[in-house]
């Protein structure tokens, strides 16, 4: 699936262990569209280390078969379950390093900016940004909230891209 010349094509990430939604959104000019979306699931009795491989497994997929330009994940978030935030970084190191090996920059949002990127207000709830997101990309059915959630991310980083050049923001 080439990117016609004058597009680009982002690569969302909601990182989770057991539920990652993946995005891929394309621009040309104002306009956008949903590539790809979808969500790595891993069952409860799956092994740490067989979820990790199955979400390299997925995003290198969309990487192979979309060529994204860039990535936009999550900003992490600190649980007062160490183990919790320990699980989520090993799959956004999983995720992150993928891209890395192909070649493609990842960028981090936090999730107030992605709400406000995509809705117009830091403060908005799942379904808000679901049914945004849907609107946006003109999707037939509203988007699994993982789902939502990666599109949202790459809908963000195409509205701040300008930003990003003239401020030097280096990605990760």
């Amino acid at each position: 699936m080439n990117t016609p010349p004058d597009s680009l094509r982002i690569l969302g990430i909601d990182a989770s262990l057991r539920s990652t939604g993946l995005g891929i959104v394309e621009a040309e000019g104002s306009r956008m569209r949903s590539v790809w979306h979808g969500r790595v699931r891993n069952p409860a009795a799956r092994p740490l280390s067989a979820c990790l491989v199955a979400l390299e497994d997925a995003v290198c997929e969309q990487i192979v078969s979309c060529h994204p330009q860039a990535a936009a994940i999550e900003g992490v978030f600190f649980s007062k379950n160490i183990h919790t935030t320990l699980i989520l970084g090993h799959a956004r190191g999983v995720l992150i390093g993928q891209c890395a090996r192909h070649g493609i920059p990842v960028y981090e949002y936090e999730p107030r900016r992605v709400k406000q990127a995509v809705v117009g207000f830091g403060g908005a709830v799942k379904g808000q940004m679901q049914r945004m997101v849907m609107t946006l990309l003109n999707l037939p059915e509203l988007p699994q909230e993982d789902e939502a959630d990666a599109l949202a991310l790459a809908i963000c980083h195409l509205h701040n891209r300008t930003r990003l050049k003239l401020s030097g923001i280096e990605p990760l």
